[in-house]
């Protein structure tokens, strides 16, 4: 019996492509993709999630490519618009839990810095009885620690609780905590998995 639905949030509840804050910027694809790859890659991206401040990350990388110091800058002043809009259909989903009672929470790899700036900018969160970012806790999916966590201050056994999330290796983790684990790749399959477990 599922007593609880635990969400993540970029990619399943709102769109997250880390490249739209800089698509206005280059003209020559080769650049872009040396930026976005070399400069500030997804495993620079993830320590701000596993909670180094964005100000350390900047100087660091800006250290090391200072041609591109004001862009690096910008990854973080302009996060906000890496985040263009919700997954279609996913908040109605949210909503629909929600009327009929069913206690959602959220987990989240999230730099502690851009969450206080994207956090007002989701009225959906306030759905949410808690939310765990990875960012504030200094702790990131898949690393089980992070679910032990969010089962400690959710107050549900992993066995009562289902968690979404688009990322494959962290819903194995998931899984291997002891939660039941829906892999999300659109509303519409998630849909499905909620009917088939009477959420709603």
């Amino acid at each position: 019996m599922i007593e609880a639905v635990v969400f993540d949030v970029g990619n399943v509840l709102v769109r997250w492509d880390r490249r739209l804050p800089f698509v206005n910027h280059f003209t020559d694809a080769a650049e872009f993709d040396h930026f976005m790859d070399e400069v500030i890659p997804l495993s620079w991206h993830a320590e701000h999630d596993a909670g180094r401040p964005a100000a350390d990350l900047v100087a660091e990388r800006s250290a090391l490519f200072p041609h591109y110091a004001q862009l690096i800058h910008d990854w973080f002043a302009r996060f906000n618009e890496s985040i263009p809009g919700p997954v279609p259909g996913s908040p109605e989903l949210v909503e629909e839990l929600h009327a009929r009672g069913v206690p959602l929470y959220a987990i989240t790899n999230f730099g502690a810095d851009t969450w206080a700036g994207f956090r007002p900018t989701f009225p959906l969160a306030e759905r949410f009885r808690d939310i765990v970012v990875s960012g504030v806790e200094q702790l990131a999916k898949p690393d089980p620690a992070i679910y032990a966590l969010a089962e400690a201050r959710f107050g549900h056994a992993p066995e009562a609780m289902l968690f979404i999330d688009d990322s494959l290796p962290n819903v194995e983790s998931a899984r291997a905590c002891g939660w039941h684990a829906h892999h999300f790749s659109d509303a519409m399959g998630l849909k499905a998995e909620l009917r088939e477990r009477g959420l709603i």
